[in-house]
């Protein structure tokens, strides 16, 4: 059988099942695609363009950040300081800082300033590992300024061998110019913002801020309706700060997840395991705000429920882009074990994007995106803090 490169010599972590642990693996590439990964016994004889001994490391798949609002200018600093002295985020928010003080300086921004902003924040995850990462708006709140945010996320994609997925995130907070207007502006999200969207192919998918800061059930169902006529998946910012029901509402569309996720209740819980709804947990955000609500991951677990995890990497609650990191945090704050962590950033978020058939494990006809690391065993990805063991990130193969 020809392929164009043959890893051997590798240990993998398939995380087709559980981590999917093989002692003495190959994986094959032909096309961009993994034509074959598994055990050096079982595979057929290939005639290969490229061989690499990989000399024992691990093979992991590449990482995925299922949630970012990486596209962003300004600086929070100050608000973090505020928080220090006792402020909490919502009366940040409710003094006219947080996200609308970065609506300010991302509409102040052009479309290359905010690339040029951006761009080093991708790094930092293209670094540790990340083949994937999924990108938000929601800091420009009105049709130009929206556009100009996904039109930066699509050109990252241009700069850099990286897959991004771009969510449409008009419904994050309610702008100036709608102040005490929130239906209007839900108006204006779902009659212009979403279909030009659709139209133009920049979101992937369309989200929205479930909260008594953000909109009301009512408001995001009518965004969800938007969204499903012009043929968009939904995800949904879920009881982060109280417990609207946001989760059961996703669920009810067949959202691909509801994320943060710290106030969610039972029912909320059995509607994500009927319609299969991800959750996605973000432990930088749970630490950075001091949060004390944990979400319900014994719950979550019970019922089967997908977790994946992600940095939420944005400039108010939560400035981090490594996933290795997060996956440290999410086993020791909210006690999920190396094997949730490690699918968390793999098999879960790449389900949490509906990419599943395409990236998140090592099997024949995925995209060969692959981490291989300088590590004895899975658990030091997730037991280092600050330690970056990548020896080589691969990309569709390069």
């Amino acid at each position: 059988m020809r392929c164009e490169r043959l890893w051997r010599g590798a240990r993998l972590a398939t995380m087709a099942a559980g981590l999917g642990e093989v002692a003495d693996g190959v994986v094959a590439c032909a096309d961009g695609r993994i034509v074959y990964a598994g055990p050096a016994a079982d595979a057929p004889s290939f005639e290969a363009r490229e061989r690499i001994d990989c000399q024992g490391r691990w093979i992991t798949p590449g990482l995925i950040d299922c949630h970012t609002h990486l596209v962003w200018a300004g600086d929070r600093s100050g608000e973090f300081e505020a928080r220090l002295a006792g402020a909490s985020y919502e009366e940040i928010a409710r003094a006219g800082g947080g996200i609308l003080s970065t609506v300010a300086a991302t509409r102040a921004a052009s479309g290359a300033e905010l690339l040029a902003a951006t761009l080093p924040r991708l790094d930092a995850l293209i670094a540790e590992g990340a083949t994937t990462v999924e990108v938000k708006s929601g800091y420009g709140l009105s049709l130009e300024d929206e556009v100009k945010a996904l039109e930066v996320a699509r050109e990252l994609g241009a700069r850099r061998a990286v897959e991004i997925r771009a969510t449409l995130l008009a419904a994050h907070a309610l702008p100036p110019e709608f102040a005490g207007d929130a239906d209007g502006y839900i108006d204006l999200v779902c009659r212009q913002i979403i279909p030009a969207m659709a139209m133009r192919g920049l979101a992937d998918a369309v989200d929205a801020f479930c909260e008594g800061i953000g909109f009301t059930p009512a408001q995001v169902r009518r965004v969800f309706e938007a969204a499903r006529v012009h043929g968009l998946p939904v995800k949904l910012h879920a009881e982060q700060l109280s417990n609207l029901h946001g989760a059961a509402l996703a669920a009810e569309f067949n959202a691909l997840s509801a994320d943060h996720l710290e106030h969610l209740d039972e029912a909320g819980v059995a509607a994500m395991a009927a319609a299969g709804t991800v959750a996605v947990l973000l432990p930088g955000a749970y630490y950075f705000v001091r949060e004390t609500r944990l979400p319900p991951i014994t719950a979550l677990r019970a019922a089967g429920v997908p977790m994946a995890l992600a940095t939420d990497c944005n400039p108010g609650t939560s400035p981090m882009t490594s996933l290795l990191l997060t996956m440290n945090m999410a086993a020791t704050l909210f006690r999920m074990t190396v094997e949730e962590c490690l699918a968390g950033v793999t098999r879960e978020a790449a389900r949490a994007l509906g990419m599943r058939a395409e990236a998140g494990t090592l099997e024949a006809g995925k995209r060969c995106d692959l981490a291989i690391w300088d590590i004895e065993r899975p658990a030091e990805l997730v037991y280092r803090m600050g330690f970056n063991s990548l020896h080589a990130r691969v990309w569709k193969g390069r």
